[in-house]
């Protein structure tokens, strides 16, 4: 991919679209000074052009047709120290959208055309500020839904992934060019090249990234969520517990059984582990061909489950009901006991790893917060953003780690140098790719597509 020879200068509303107290107008590109300069004025002393970087000056800032639109905050910070590696400047309004708009469109008639999504990000990669891996992390960070996920992914913008990469892949490149000296330069005086002396930097390389791969599973959870089933009989307080989870009332609750006829999925973070719910029809044999179809279904999800919510009813003697739920449940990899309704009076009936609830009182979501969080713990052994949490990335790594272990393979097998080193050049290719070291259209398309305007 061409990087950008001559740029424009884009800007963009970098805050939300509703009321705050603050909303921030972003700029970036060759002529920012100059167009900062005919839309905002410093109640006192120069222009923002000769100000300098990184200080935040009151003055007023103007609309399209040169009217006081505020009175507003204003900072510039030029290149190539700077997000994008270009000149850039912050506007600071006060927070209302028609603000924001109307300043947006004062910048346009100075001369900036509009950005588009992750066009600020991109910039960023493409001037060398950020390598892929980071520009991910910002979009990864924007979007966390946990404290975990969010200490993932500042550290991993902080360059983790890259630091632990980059041992490989300076590994990795010191034995071809090793190499390619000796075969390019037969007459210099350099250390005659010997594969059996670089297969622990190999093996060691190999290791490294599979301990980075084991990652992925993990960080896969961390990130998109866990797929938990909430099974039970009808009326045994699955959407109760699913509106007490999410602290709103998402899903109909009736004394009447069978009111859920279809799956209902929403996230909530339980005991620190995210969670992707799905509430169920309740499992009984029935007639109804709605409530049938919304049974199966509860069944298909019980099998796509990592997690199952089982909900006993405890002011009701446990049926042949309760015993196909649970039997239901065991597709799912971790099952999780329930006795539900614990503010009413219990029936007679008893289990030791059933956790007492009650989506009323709130009495048990304690518990059931610790047992979540029991069995989905944070490793660590693993520093903060040295988790995979990316397919792309795990991909990549999994493809320069299947190169290393084919380049180990063919040195046992005592093929020719070339042979081994072309295994170990596609490696190369991979962890560029992880990076950006090897650009691709298709990646870089791929990745700046996911971010919002702005970023």
């Amino acid at each position: 991919m061409n990087p950008i020879t001559a740029p424009d200068t884009i800007a963009a509303i970098a805050t939300g679209s509703v009321l705050a107290a603050i909303g921030v107008v972003r700029v970036s590109g060759p002529d920012t000074l100059a167009i900062l300069d005919r839309v905002f004025r410093p109640q006192q002393g120069a222009p923002m052009s000769r100000r300098p970087d990184r200080k935040l000056v009151l003055g007023r800032l103007f609309d399209a047709e040169g009217a006081v639109l505020d009175v507003c905050l204003a900072t510039v910070s030029r290149g190539p120290n700077s997000y994008t590696g270009e000149d850039t400047a912050e506007l600071q309004c006060h927070g209302s959208p028609t603000v924001l708009r109307q300043a947006l469109l004062s910048l346009f008639a100075a001369g900036a055309r509009q950005a588009k999504a992750g066009e600020f990000t991109r910039r960023a990669f493409l001037n060398g500020r950020l390598d892929l891996t980071q520009a991910e992390a910002v979009i990864d960070l924007i979007d966390a839904e946990t404290p975990r996920i969010a200490q993932n992914a500042a550290a991993q913008l902080d360059g983790a992934i890259t630091r632990r990469t980059d041992t490989v892949y300076d590994g990795l490149t010191a034995i071809c060019s090793h190499y390619h000296a000796v075969l390019d330069y037969p007459d210099e005086d350099i250390e005659p090249f010997a594969l059996a002396q670089y297969r622990a930097v190999l093996a060691e390389s190999a290791a490294e990234l599979s301990r980075l791969l084991d990652t992925f599973r993990r960080g896969s959870l961390m990130k998109n969520g866990v797929a938990c089933v909430l099974l039970g009989r009808p009326n045994a307080g699955k959407s109760s517990l699913l509106n007490a989870l999410l602290g709103y009332d998402r899903a109909i609750v009736t004394e009447l059984p069978g009111t859920t006829r279809d799956t209902i999925e929403e996230k909530a973070v339980v005991g620190g582990v995210l969670l992707r719910l799905t509430d169920t029809a309740g499992l009984r044999a029935t007639d109804d061909p709605v409530e049938r179809l919304g049974v199966e279904r509860a069944q298909d999800a019980a099998h796509a489950a990592s997690l199952a919510l089982v909900l006993l009813d405890g002011s009701e003697p446990l049926g042949p009901e309760d015993d196909a739920v649970l039997s239901a449940a065991q597709s799912a990899e971790h099952v999780l006991i329930l006795r539900t309704k614990a503010d009413l009076p219990p029936a007679a009936w008893t289990r030791a790893d059933a956790i007492p609830v009650s989506s009323r009182t709130g009495e048990g979501l304690a518990a059931l917060e610790a047992a979540v969080a029991a069995l989905y713990p944070p490793d660590e052994a693993v520093p903060a953003g040295q988790t995979l949490t990316n397919p792309r990335q795990a991909d990549a790594v999994a493809r320069a780690l299947d190169y290393l272990r084919a380049a180990m393979d063919a040195m046992d097998e005592g093929v020719f140098p070339d042979a081994v080193l072309t295994e170990i050049e596609g490696a190369l290719t991979a962890l560029g790719e992880l990076t950006g070291r090897v650009v691709r259209e298709d990646i870089t398309n791929g990745i700046f597509a996911r971010f919002c305007v702005g970023k």
